[in-house]
């Protein structure tokens, strides 16, 4: 089972792009716990693309889900034409450092990557394309 939607990348949009995702979830008799880290990763990675991508301009975003109910596993897929940026390319923060010690930045990717099965990013066609992968 898969679905997707191509929405403006804009703040405004977080609304509709996390009823679209938990639709699936729910649909697909995701846990709560499972449900709760998707929605902070979905919600980082589109609000990252709202505010980054297409700069000072808005462009789409693709968003798409995929539910594989035999291997238990989740794929959620982001896809935009905006300046090419690997999010997974910078190190991940120093967390030993207190927060004043610490960059600014960073630290929503991190919890991603802490909170899902595996994270990958690749440009092709123009496109930035970053996958979650959360098993259930």
């Amino acid at each position: 089972m898969e679905r997707e939607m191509t929405i403006e990348a804009s703040v405004s949009n977080l609304d509709d792009v996390l009823a679209f995702v938990d639709a699936h979830l729910e649909e697909a008799g995701c846990g709560m716990k499972t449900q709760m880290q998707l929605d902070v990763a979905v919600e980082e990675i589109y609000v990252n693309i709202a505010h980054y991508a297409y700069a000072p301009q808005t462009g789409m975003a693709k968003i798409s889900v995929d539910i594989d109910t035999d291997k238990r596993q989740i794929v959620i897929e982001f896809r935009d034409s905006g300046v090419e940026f690997d999010p997974l390319a910078k190190p991940d923060p120093d967390t030993t450092l207190s927060a004043e010690e610490r960059q600014i930045g960073g630290l929503g990717i991190y919890m991603v990557k802490k909170s899902m099965d595996d994270v990958t990013y690749s440009r092709e066609s123009g496109e930035n394309i970053l996958t979650l992968y959360k098993n259930y």
